[in-house]
């Protein structure tokens, strides 16, 4: 009687299993991609795509005095949409940004004018506190839509600005003004103010409770509620933060034009602009996720492009189309929902043997 062998049995897991673990490998590692390096990555491509293309017409871009007018471009826009990133988390957001800009350079240059660079900066951040307290109260006490109630609190600013001042106004003294364009080495010594002031509210986002609550809150508002956060406390805190950004930015802005202007801020459209930068650097609009480090990543890319824009002479309506469409390309990448896994199928009959 001859005895059959069986084969052996395989030692590893099926093909189609296999082919299935590693499609989940896959998922999983595009998952773990920190956004923020996408935004950095990107950010590099523009350099190195601005260098070639403004070398092939015979222009100078890796140069120290580009570099530095590059990184001095970033620091206002920066500071904004760095205390912008707070309240977009929240998911509310600012437009007052602008106004503010202008109304605190005026009161740092009149101020110091008259009082005094310590009594300026007090003045200034007292302000800024001032207006992101009612925006936040204005938001969360009275139920407004963000959108509508710092449109609203900017026509206020934006009436008092014109109802009393002209033109320029102030002097700022020249020590104040080394703020502006000191440097150290190739760097701005205003560089290390908006990578203080970055810090802060990067620790503040994700080493405190309150960013967590803010994480929570732009996510999902009610859930938060539920869960213990004081979501309108929290709102009105990023308010607050965003505009002591805004002071910041005012304060610099002051220390570069030496005087106040009534177009500071309103010129270089820093509300929308801010948002863009947010918006590039992989925050949502809806709240929730992002944060600071992406955001300077956005910050950049735009002050690149507008390097090249300018050393190519480039019409204004066209440089606005490109930063459109970037900008545009940018939500619809961010945007594009995640596949998830799909649940394994029943088998057939259902039951246990």
């Amino acid at each position: 009687m001859t005895t059959v062998e069986s084969a052996p049995a395989p030692s590893g897991p099926p093909p189609k299993q296999t082919s299935l673990s590693m499609k989940k490998a896959l998922r999983s590692v595009r998952r773990s991609v920190d956004p923020v390096v996408g935004v950095w990555l990107a950010a590099l491509a523009v350099t190195v795509l601005g260098w070639i293309v403004v070398t092939a017409q015979g222009g100078s871009f890796l140069t120290t005095a580009n570099a530095v007018a590059i990184l001095q471009n970033c620091v206002a826009l920066g500071l904004v949409a760095v205390g912008q990133s707070a309240v977009i988390l929240t998911g509310s957001l600012d437009l007052s940004v602008a106004y503010l800009i202008s109304l605190g350079t005026l009161v740092a240059a009149e101020t110091m004018a008259s009082g005094g660079v310590v009594t300026a900066v007090i003045a200034v951040l007292a302000l800024s506190v001032a207006v992101g307290l009612a925006n936040g109260l204005i938001v969360t006490g009275l139920k407004v839509n963000a959108f509508i109630a710092t449109l609203g609190m900017a026509f206020i600013l934006r009436g008092w600005i014109e109802d009393n001042y002209t033109g320029p106004a102030g002097e700022v003294p020249v020590s104040f003004q080394r703020l502006g364009y000191d440097r150290i080495g190739p760097v701005p010594v205003s560089v290390f103010l908006l990578i203080a002031v970055a810090a802060v509210m990067w620790l503040i986002t994700r080493r405190t409770r309150l960013g967590h609550h803010m994480y929570a809150t732009g996510g999902d508002e009610h859930a938060a509620r539920l869960s213990g956060v004081r979501t309108g406390r929290t709102v009105v805190i990023a308010h607050v933060l965003c505009s002591l950004c805004v002071g910041a930015a005012a304060l610099f802005l002051a220390a570069r034009l030496g005087a106040g202007a009534p177009w500071a801020g309103t010129e270089a459209r820093y509300d929308l602009e801010s948002i863009a930068a947010v918006v590039l650097g992989g925050t949502a609009l809806a709240g929730g996720r992002g944060g600071v480090a992406g955001t300077l990543g956005g910050v950049f890319v735009l002050a690149v492009l507008d390097s090249v824009f300018n050393q190519l002479s480039v019409d204004p309506f066209f440089k606005n189309v490109v930063r459109g469409v970037v900008i545009i390309a940018a939500v619809a990448i961010y945007a594009r929902p995640r596949r998830t896994p799909k649940a394994p199928k029943a088998l057939k009959g259902g039951g246990s043997a």
